[in-house]
């Protein structure tokens, strides 16, 4: 059964389209519906992130007067690399979790996520040569290994579950600012994991993947 967020949302969607906009001081992200071209449609979620946090924690507010809040991720632990991150609701209620692998992070990003009712993933960088050149280009001579260092890196990752499915899927886009397009295909044994879980990934992965 479809059920609807504090913001009368549903929960299910097909798709999001994550807008980050980058300033000196806080990064701020819009998570959109994902429109029919995949253009941002409804503004559905609206979070900032301050860097240089001991514990990640960002609170997710219907838009940006931040009168309503949505949800929020927050570290379990003081931030590590095998901190733990919580996803709620505006209740308190689990909407998931996940967590970076430190060791299998060195050659292909991977990460863990897991749904309330016990179901698991795990997420990889969808290219494995495009991860290896990204973190071993600095190591090239010259201006080539100094090139690599400022060049932005597309990243693409993709969520499977036990059966090799994929559940979760976030692609960074080619903009001005950063885009992330998550799509959230039909779970074979289930609905399609909540946006709300997949939003906090989506920006988690940005936020991890730039330090």
């Amino acid at each position: 059964m479809t059920t609807e967020t504090s913001g009368g949302s549903s929960t299910q969607l097909p798709g999001l389209l994550l807008v980050q906009e980058l300033t000196a001081i806080i990064n701020r992200f819009r998570v959109h519906e994902l429109g029919p071209d995949q253009s941002p449609g409804a503004l559905l979620a609206y979070g900032e992130q301050k860097p240089l946090k001991l514990r990640e924690e960002v609170t997710f507010f219907a838009n940006d007067a931040k009168t309503q809040p949505l949800f929020a991720m927050r570290s379990r632990e003081i931030v590590d690399l095998h901190a733990t991150t919580a996803v709620v609701d505006a209740a308190g209620a689990s909407l998931g979790s996940f967590r970076k692998d430190a060791r299998r992070s060195l050659t292909n990003s991977t990460y863990y996520l897991q749904t309330p009712d016990g179901q698991t993933a795990t997420g990889r960088e969808r290219n494995a040569k495009v991860a290896a050149i990204r973190r071993f280009g600095f190591l090239l001579p010259g201006a080539l290994g100094d090139a690599m260092d400022l060049l932005p890196w597309q990243f693409h990752f993709d969520f499977r579950d036990d059966h090799g499915q994929v559940v979760l899927a976030c692609e960074r886009r080619r903009a001005f600012s950063d885009q992330y397009l998550v799509t959230l295909p039909p779970r074979a044994d289930g609905p399609p994991i909540d946006w709300r879980l997949a939003a906090a990934v989506g920006v988690a992965l940005d936020v991890f993947q730039g330090r």
